[in-house]
């Protein structure tokens, strides 16, 4: 596995996948496993009934892989797994998981967080949260942007 990206429209199941990590990860002496789930509410309070994330097959995908890549050889992760969901996602909902295997836990720490932020601010996808108000298109916040700056990007 070493780097490996993935797109799905199908349901994220971070249980195997954490399975798929511990058996690549073999040397390893810590992986770390990051979850990002749909939030209930938007960043005003108001009720999410979805999150519809449009994309492009091609272009998304590799936007994933060369931050999984730069990650990976940043941090010297031996293993790096990022799965993205795109499409329809309900509240509570598995969007994406990130794993990092390295020797010492710290690189696998730093790797997994480095990893969300980059998919956060700079992943490929068009956002857009729906509720009962509508939809309403969505950007990487001011404090996504400052999680960004702490990596120098």
């Amino acid at each position: 596995m070493a780097t490996q990206a993935r797109l799905t429209d199908d349901v994220i199941r971070p249980d195997l996948l954490l399975q798929e990590l511990l058996a690549a990860a073999t040397g390893a002496g810590a992986i770390v496993n990051f979850c990002g789930l749909v939030r209930p509410e938007d960043h005003e309070g108001r009720k999410i009934e979805a999150l519809r994330l449009d994309h492009h097959p091609r272009l998304t995908l590799r936007s994933l892989e060369t931050i999984a890549q730069d990650g990976a050889e940043r941090f010297g992760l031996s293993t790096c797994l990022v799965v993205h969901r795109f499409g329809r996602i309900e509240p509570g909902a598995t969007v994406v998981f990130v794993g990092a295997a390295a020797l010492h836990r710290r690189a696998a720490f730093m790797g997994a967080d480095y990893l969300m932020d980059r998919l956060k601010s700079e992943a490929m996808f068009w956002k857009k949260e729906e509720g009962a108000a509508g939809g309403q298109w969505i950007e990487p916040t001011n404090e996504d942007r400052a999680d960004l700056l702490r990596w120098g990007n």
